[in-house]
């Protein structure tokens, strides 16, 4: 099953930002026990590269798809690549990021914001876009641009929590990118990884009401 089937059967992408090296396997632990399956580091957290290869590593025999964030140019894809990213999202739309990526045959979601940053999107060879962010453009946004392009695959990115988790998916997105508001800083200071399971959890059950 592709990369693409799976974000429409799994439907939440954790996004892991700022996170420390020897907090990620904990962390991953808690979601996959809670039922994610789509985690990612974004490029900007510190040692992103080495969490991407001990995700790998840790979760190879499971359905646990591991992916790099905020990558902002071909130079970044290529290390997330190397280091065993299975997809690529980032928070902009660079066609040879994208290209990139498909060359790899990495599937990758670049962040777009207008329809012409989406049709750009695909005709560089994405096959599914990052809508972003979503928290400033707003449901009532995601509803108007669904009705022209409403075959496109999109994830819905930034502000996505308990109480409107499910809006999205009925407007028609295929998946969404969540982070702080389940990376709860506070629970992994405290060491509280059963409260990020249980986290997880919740919002898997939010989807489905």
């Amino acid at each position: 099953m592709s990369i693409i089937k799976n974000v429409e059967k799994e439907k939440i992408i954790v996004i892991a930002r700022g996170i420390k090296e020897e907090d990620s396997l904990p962390i991953a632990e808690a979601l996959v026990e809670g039922g994610i399956r789509f985690i990612e580091v974004t490029m900007n957290t510190e040692g992103a590269l080495k969490i991407i290869d001990k995700w790998r590593n840790y979760f190879k025999h499971d359905d646990v798809f591991i992916g790099a964030g905020t990558v902002l140019n071909t130079e970044m894809a290529s290390n997330a690549i190397q280091a065993g990213a299975q997809y690529i999202v980032t928070p902009n739309l660079d066609e040879e990021v994208v290209e990139r990526a498909c060359e790899h045959g990495i599937e990758i979601f670049p962040g777009v914001m207008t329809p012409t940053e989406i049709m750009k999107a695909l005709k560089a060879g994405a096959k599914a876009v990052k809508l972003f962010p979503m928290e400033s453009l707003g449901l009532n946004y995601l509803k108007e641009i669904r009705a022209p392009l409403s075959d496109v695959k999109m994830i819905a990115t930034g502000g996505v929590n308990l109480s409107n988790i499910r809006n999205y998916f009925e407007l028609g997105v295929i998946g969404v990118g969540i982070g702080s508001n389940i990376i709860d800083k506070a629970m992994i200071e405290q060491r509280n990884f059963t409260g990020l399971t249980e986290l997880a959890k919740k919002y898997l059950e939010a989807i489905n009401g």
